[in-house]
């Protein structure tokens, strides 16, 4: 008789939310591969493409995993894992070496425990962690072959995420917060709560981690999600968190719409000149301000430089008002924009007297004609 334990609706829904966003990459449904004793056999086909579980520990990132491998089950990938160790904490290595562990258990393969470098050198510490993260998984996705590689946020994480972004005084793009597919880089369970991924691991048997670092009032992160959200549920009544992932859905269909229009409004005004990229100043004035500041951003990333801030844009506009200085105004990264005036050596044609000129005051940097994806 078949005594395996009755599936838990929380885990029927998660399989669906991960087939929903990797339906693109998983084979096509077949008769299942797995041993007798439901465990999966090392021997999957190569041809399956191979995802990675980016996993901590915690129980988003084991639920996440433990959901993944039954793909593998059924023949539809292979699933291995990526253990990034960050040595930021004492006993850091063994809490990797005990994840690790639970992944195998699970039938994930391979499973590789990778230590992070992390240089906090200009950043935040969560900023420093999270690209030292990031660059073992694209070194380890790059080296296996990994179709994809996938991150355990939840709907929880999305809305502490745009009431970060709401606090700093973000735009469009930051409160849209995190995306469900980046690069090779996906968020199956950003519609699951957190709580769903702690009962996912109790179905499984798993030992999961818990950071203390959650609870660490120093981080604002931590703050926002042990008193602001709750307080926030309290004061205006529950759902506060879905709401804010509404939100957050809402702004990133509208983000990607506006920059989708600027960047091909941008293609169609920039021209290079002299190592640097004008603009012509009559057709920035008539673009729309939410157009005309993103125009203005792509063409400081072309030429090298960075995400320019609100406030560095808002003074870039103020060439074109033409009642002051002509220039330069500096917005980072070595970028600086300024006003074309006469007696300059200027671009023959319609782009001449009249453009904004951006350029990058590194010697020999040449515009690199890039987006700005963020």
């Amino acid at each position: 008789m078949d005594r395996r334990p009755r599936l838990a609706p929380v885990v029927g829904v998660a399989r669906k939310h991960f087939e929903s966003a990797l339906g693109d990459l998983l084979a096509a449904p077949a008769a299942p591969p797995s041993n007798h004793d439901g465990t999966t056999p090392q021997a999957l086909p190569q041809t399956l493409p191979l995802i990675l579980v980016a996993c901590s520990g915690g129980p988003d990132s084991l639920a996440l995993a433990a959901v993944a491998v039954h793909f593998a089950r059924i023949g539809r990938c292979r699933v291995g894992a990526v253990v990034v160790d960050h040595g930021l904490q004492d006993g850091s290595a063994a809490i990797a070496l005990r994840a690790a562990e639970q992944l195998e258990e699970l039938g994930l393969h391979p499973v590789e425990v990778r230590a992070a470098t992390v240089h906090s050198s200009g950043m935040g510490p969560e900023a420093a962690a999270r690209t030292a993260r990031y660059a073992v998984l694209d070194d380890v996705a790059a080296s296996l072959g990994a179709r994809s590689v996938l991150l355990g946020h939840t709907l929880d994480d999305q809305a502490e995420q745009v009431l970060l972004g709401l606090a700093r005084g973000s735009g469009t793009r930051s409160l849209a917060g995190m995306p469900v597919r980046r690069g090779t880089y996906r968020r199956p369970f950003l519609e699951l709560r957190r709580a769903d991924t702690e009962d996912i691991c109790g179905f499984y048997g798993l030992r999961p981690w818990l950071d203390p670092a959650n609870s660490d009032a120093s981080f604002a992160r931590s703050r926002v999600r042990a008193t602001v959200l709750p307080l926030l549920e309290d004061q205006l009544g529950p759902g506060i968190a879905r709401a804010l992932f509404r939100t957050s859905r809402i702004l990133a269909q509208d983000a990607d719409y506006l920059e989708q229009v600027s960047a091909d409004t941008y293609a169609v005004l920039r021209t290079e000149h002299d190592g640097g990229v004008l603009l012509p100043e009559d057709d920035l004035r008539a673009l729309p301000p939410s157009l005309r500041q993103r125009v203005l951003a792509l063409a400081a990333v072309d030429v090298g430089g960075v995400q320019p801030s609100f406030e560095r844009l808002r003074a870039a506009e103020s060439l074109l008002e033409r009642r002051g200085s002509a220039g330069p105004v500096q917005l980072g990264g070595h970028v600086s924009v300024s006003r074309q005036v006469r007696g300059r050596s200027v671009l023959h044609g319609n782009r001449s007297y009249g453009s904004l000129v951006f350029r990058n005051n590194r010697r020999g940097a040449e515009p690199q004609h890039r987006s700005i994806q963020e």
